[in-house]
């Protein structure tokens, strides 16, 4: 421990954050989860990293941690990340994804850290801005949106104040092991296979012909974890994911083939969302050296041999609802 790097990583038992762990234990850092298990699980985290149980927003645990560890870099992947489900828990959703956020780029601020790695959203582009380029004006359309919009100018101003070096990814609909398939708000792969390993109908907000470009994680955790060690990245903006499009109903044809399960789709009434999300990926192209992308029948295999293995996963509903209004009614649903 005492000869190698020291790291935190935030949400590491969550989905990308574990597989971010991964690459970095794999290029010998030693690395602290931060996790208060709310939407991952402990048996996601490397056996080589130090897990801790606890939130982003507990400043004092933070204080805590920062002193004990003296990290040198920061990845902070934590967030309740359901652009849909956050018009009706902003409380909720400013808390943890931009106030607890803000706690940790102090703590980064007071301990000099090297640099700091920040997971965005393509939520913060908003409607009707593709393909969705890093120098657009970003207008988000939801309050998870908004929380990650503040983040990110957060770190630009503070970059400027306390010159905190950043690295600010935008990833989008990824998917693969480790994801929460037991998730009914996010995750439309997960909520897919869940469903129908349960021999329920998959469920489908309007008429399935919104897209968007599916990736794997395997296209996107190893950019993450690399991007504070390459010069070209620090302080600067990318989109991150696949190029190619789908629509959601296609994304159901290849994940009922994928589990040789043929079920039935269940369509919904459509909710408040945007129709069509894609991006441009120059910019990661060129400083990554990205030349490739997992075909979306390839991952979503790779994906399901995983779902197959850990099996069917309950789907508890969100306990602390503040608006009800317009609520899409299934997510009421026991």
């Amino acid at each position: 421990m005492m000869n190698k790097t020291k790291v935190l990583v935030t949400g590491g038992a969550g989905f990308i954050g574990a597989h971010v762990t991964n690459c970095l234990i794999n290029d010998g850092f030693y690395v602290v989860v931060l996790d208060d298990l709310s939407g991952g699980f402990q048996e996601n985290v490397n056996r080589e990293a130090n897990f801790v149980k606890g939130s982003v927003y507990d400043h004092k645990l933070l204080e805590d941690l920062f002193n004990e560890y003296e990290f040198e870099y920061v990845y902070h992947l934590a967030a309740y990340a359901a652009e849909g489900l956050s018009h009706f828990i902003k409380r909720f959703n400013y808390k943890n994804n931009l106030i607890g956020s803000v706690n940790l780029i102090n703590e980064s601020v007071k301990h000099n850290i090297k640099c700091f790695v920040f997971t965005s959203s393509i939520a913060v582009y908003g409607a009707g801005q593709v393909p969705m380029r890093e120098d657009m004006i970003p207008l988000p359309e939801d309050p998870y949106g908004i929380s990650k919009y503040a983040v990110e100018m957060d770190l630009k101003t503070t970059h400027k104040m306390f010159g905190l070096n950043y690295v600010i990814f935008r990833p989008h609909n990824v998917y693969g092991e480790y994801q929460n398939i037991g998730d009914r708000y996010r995750n439309v792969a997960g909520i897919f296979m869940n469903q129908l390993l349960q021999g329920k109908p998959i469920t489908v907000f309007g008429d399935g012909t919104q897209t968007r470009a599916f990736s794997y994680i395997g296209d996107v955790a190893p950019y993450i974890a690399k991007a504070p060690f390459i010069d070209d990245a620090v302080n600067k903006i990318f989109n991150i994911g696949a190029d190619e499009s789908f629509t959601v109903n296609q994304l159901a044809e290849v994940i009922m083939k994928s589990l040789s399960i043929k079920g039935e789709i269940r369509y919904l009434p459509p909710r408040n969302e945007v129709l069509d999300a894609y991006s441009d990926h120059s910019l990661a192209k060129k400083t990554f050296n990205i030349n490739s992308y997992t075909p979306l029948e390839e991952g979503i295999d790779i994906m399901a041999k995983w779902v197959k293995k850990v099996g069917i996963r309950k789907t508890p509903s969100f306990k602390n609802i503040e608006l009800y209004k317009n609520i899409p009614s299934i997510w009421l649903e026991e």
